[in-house]
């Protein structure tokens, strides 16, 4: 043996045949020994020692002393484990002096002590927090899992960055696992084109850019466009700054007038100002794109907060004052603004956009200093706004818009929607159904009102037994949605949208003779009852479009518009919603009583059941009996309260896109962007939306390359969001 032994060493020189080749003959086996080799065929054993490899185990490590980025996924903490002061008073927010940002915030004991038995460190190795093998962590979203597994209790599930030299990782045996341990990857997105900023001083004459809407969209569009000091961004919007736009919504609720220019959803931030202000996205949540969303939306006022929480929203009340930061901001960086400005005439000369007509209204606008009128900027009531180029960022309810550009001959395109109505319930009973009733009455909103309501439902459930948890939760949301509602014929899809948690339901309706609603929510979100749309698609050639078929690729534009005008008259003419038990909805029946609403201008009992055509009503009744109430046992309660109607979730139509270029399909300098445009579906992706605009703009005006889109924010992912 000795003799084969040496005679192998000497003639290999591969280091892996040689390492095996020696392990072969270092031990020497006796009878009753076990072979070496028993669990070479186990799966927990070849992947130990795959792990081993990946580490690096018994190799020289390159740039030991290197820190690296390792994201860690599914750090669970039990409620209960953080104590009753889980909650941060959102009131009290930068009120304490303190400094320390949200991701370090949320490190507390129990969730560094849930990492480092992940990390397999001993807890007293900790020093001051966190061990001295780990360089840094940071919690980079905190999600709650309100599945009751089993009867398990709720949890909080955190992803967390740690920051350690690649020594430190291969004592730890850290190795990277897809969705559970990985590497970061070092590249910082890039906020806007480089390149294109710091070439701006050699340009001439910059470039005047119109914006047509003054939502996330062409707010991103024209702050990173004015930022880059390439171009002069001209935004242009129909309705009222958003102090003023205040004003406007107050007249609707409480003497029932309808602005059509400013209301719900026309005026500064779109339609999303008067909303949830939800910041969730199917784009991707930690993409870079997104993540310098957050950031300046942060920069401009939003709790920081919004950074960390997996599901986060603003409420209309942090919007509020946000907008008027950035509205400051966007002039200061040398970017016009004009309110009360409406887009009636889209100028088209030889296949190429060279600006836009439009109406002008008074307009009251307050800034930080001053209050600045109409007299105080010799107010026209026509005026044309010429540009190198335009983007229309509109929104989906500006439908005037799309029949000015159908005439113009711009490329429009229909597309799949979906319509419905809002469903209303107590607030308590989705705590009840979501938590269970041990947890739903540590639901707190620091509204005494409405915590007293909550807890006092909760005190009956459970008489007789004493309170064991000392965690608390935030107010209960829920997602439904099924690819099987069937309609008599085929199935479709069905879905709860926008889903309010302790708000109210209001009137976005846009022009008189038309009522839709819409939900929202102040940032505590501390009414009594949650609301959400409840909807069912509508693809572009769905046979119910038929009888509009004559309005051509407007006729979902058309339909909506119909059914609107359904739901004003069922209403009494008068802005009066019409409601219908959710129970009596699928039996098809009017209800004799309804129960109390939170939607301000009153409500009458209705039968909605016969507002949309029969496919529609039979999917929307088939969804809810055989799969949301599966789904959300309890969904379908009595004092559950339908709404109508949800018209609105978006738009009917698609503006024809160049992939490449962005531009308009036929027409050069047009860019469509955002929701309105058919390109996004929410407060994030059209401000994503008008960022990818904003760097074709600038590639295209640096460069004079109409092919080049300079887009920083390029993704494999889809920037589009369908129904």
């Amino acid at each position: 043996i000795a003799s084969t032994r040496r005679q192998i060493l000497q003639t290999s020189s591969h280091p892996r045949i040689l390492t095996q080749q020696t392990s072969l003959f270092s031990s020497t086996q006796t009878n009753d020994s076990k072979p070496k080799n028993k669990r070479r065929g186990n799966k927990q054993y070849n992947n130990k020692k795959k792990r081993k490899r990946e580490v690096g185990a018994g190799k020289e490590l390159k740039n030991p002393d290197e820190v690296i980025t390792w994201r860690c996924y599914g750090i669970d903490i039990n409620p209960d484990d953080l104590g009753p002061s889980l909650n941060i008073d959102k009131r009290k927010e930068k009120r304490d002096g303190s400094n320390v940002p949200s991701e370090r915030s949320y490190l507390t004991p129990p969730v560094i002590s849930s990492l480092l038995s992940r990390l397999r460190i001993k807890s007293e190795e900790a020093t001051d927090g966190l061990p001295s093998i780990l360089q840094d962590a940071r919690v980079v979203r905190r999600s709650l899992d309100a599945r009751r597994r089993k009867g398990s209790d709720p949890k909080y599930t955190y992803v967390i960055d740690i920051d350690l030299t690649r020594q430190a990782a291969r004592k730890l045996g850290l190795a990277p696992q897809s969705g559970k341990m990985e590497i970061l990857d070092d590249k910082k997105m890039k906020g806007q084109d480089d390149d294109v900023a710091n070439n701006a001083e050699d340009s001439q004459a910059k470039p005047r850019i119109v914006i047509v809407g003054a939502g996330p969209a062409g707010l991103f569009c024209a702050l990173s466009l004015a930022s880059s000091g390439l171009c002069t961004p001209i935004l242009l919007e129909r309705g009222q700054p958003v102090e003023t736009r205040g004003k406007s919504i107050g007249a609707l609720i409480h003497r029932r007038c309808v602005d059509p220019e400013s209301n719900f959803s026309f005026g500064e931030g779109g339609a999303g100002t008067w909303s949830d202000g939800k910041l969730t996205t199917r784009i991707g949540r930690n993409s870079g794109s997104v993540r310098y969303v957050l950031e300046t939306l942060v920069k401009y006022g939003a709790p920081e907060r919004i950074l960390v929480e997996g599901a986060p929203h603003l409420g209309t009340d942090n919007l509020v004052r946000l907008l008027r930061n950035m509205r400051e901001d966007l002039r200061e960086l040398g970017g016009e603004i004009h309110f009360g400005t409406k887009a009636t005439k889209y100028l088209i000369e030889d296949g190429k956009i060279r600006g836009v007509e439009a109406e002008c209204v008074e307009v009251n606008e307050r800034t930080k200093s001053k209050l600045i009128d109409s007299e105080a900027r010799e107010h026209e009531s026509f005026k044309t706004f010429y540009g190198d180029a335009v983007v229309l960022a509109t929104g989906h309810s500006a439908r005037d818009v799309y029949e000015e550009l159908y005439k113009a001959g711009v490329e429009l395109e229909p597309k799949g929607f979906a319509v419905g109505f809002r469903i209303e319930h107590p607030q308590r009973l989705i705590n009840e159904i979501q938590y269970g009733k041990d947890w739903g009455g540590r639901v707190f909103t620091k509204r005494p009102s409405t915590d007293t309501v909550n807890t006092e439902h909760f005190e009956k459930l459970s008489e007789g037994t004493e309170e064991s948890h000392q965690g608390t939760l935030p107010v209960a949301s829920y997602r439904l949605a099924t690819d099987k509602a069937f309609d008599g014929e085929q199935n479709r899809g069905a879905y709860s949208f926008c889903m309010c948690p302790g708000g109210q339901i209001v009137p976005s309706s846009t022009e008189e003779g038309e009522l839709c609603i819409n939900g929202m929510s102040f940032s505590n979100r501390d009414s009594l009852w949650a609301n959400s749309a409840l909807v069912v698609t509508v693809s572009q050639d769905d046979p119910i479009l038929d009888k509009y078929r004559s309005h051509g690729c407007l006729a979902g534009l058309e339909f909506q518009r119909d059914i609107e005008r359904k739901a004003y008259e069922l209403g009494g003419m008068n802005m009066t919603v019409p409601v219908q038990r959710l129970t009596d909805y699928v039996n098809g029946v009017v209800s004799s009583s309804i129960p109390a609403s939170s939607y301000r201008l009153g409500a009458i009992s209705a039968p909605l059941h016969e507002i949309y055509p029969k496919p529609l009503y039979n999917a929307l009744s088939y969804a809810i009996t055989e799969h949301f109430e599966k789904q959300m046992p309890g969904f379908l309660f009595e004092d559950a309260l339908l709404h109508g109607v949800e018209t609105r979730t978006s738009s009917p139509l698609r503006l024809v896109r160049n992939r490449t270029t962005l531009q308009a399909g036929g027409v050069d300098n047009l860019y469509p962007a955002g929701e309105g445009a058919g390109f996004a579906g929410g407060i994030v992706s059209a401000a994503v939306d008008g960022l990818v605009v904003a760097n074709a703009i600038k590639a295209k005006f640096l460069t004079g390359d109409g092919d080049g889109d300079g887009n920083a924010f390029k993704s494999s992912k889809s920037i589009g969001f369908d129904y």
